[in-house]
């Protein structure tokens, strides 16, 4: 996909389309007609010329369960994500993924890095 034509660029093509044709502010700058008859036709209509956001809206289907992993973490905050993935699989008969889990725990920074159990070095921390 590519990227949104930048502001300015939109700005000066409706302003050059004011002043003269679409048509010509399109030869103009180098834009296709249809591209600046739409921007005129959206300045005239709503006011402004600002591209509308690019991608799809990043959800999760963890979103609607949250406080629920938030509760389990306050719980026990050393809890492995095969537990919170067992937890919610019998209290909430949802299914998923390891990579979905810690992604959306690390979005909201709720990840917990664990230490593997070893016996005390004499010259530090392990």
């Amino acid at each position: 996909m590519g990227r949104p034509y930048s502001l300015d660029l939109r700005e000066r093509v409706v302003d050059a389309a004011a002043a003269t044709s679409r048509r010509r502010a399109a030869a103009r700058f180098g834009v296709g007609i249809a591209t600046a008859i739409r921007w005129a036709a959206a300045v005239e209509a709503t006011g402004t010329v600002a591209a509308r956001p690019q991608g799809r809206p990043r959800t999760s289907k963890l979103d609607s369960h949250e406080a629920f992993l938030r509760g389990l973490i306050a719980e026990k905050p050393d809890l492995t994500l095969e537990a919170m993935r067992a937890r919610l699989l019998a209290e909430h008969d949802l299914k998923v993924g390891l990579g979905t889990l810690w992604a959306f725990l690390d979005a909201r920074d709720l990840t917990y890095k664990k230490r593997q159990p070893m016996p005390p070095s004499r010259n530090g921390r392990t």
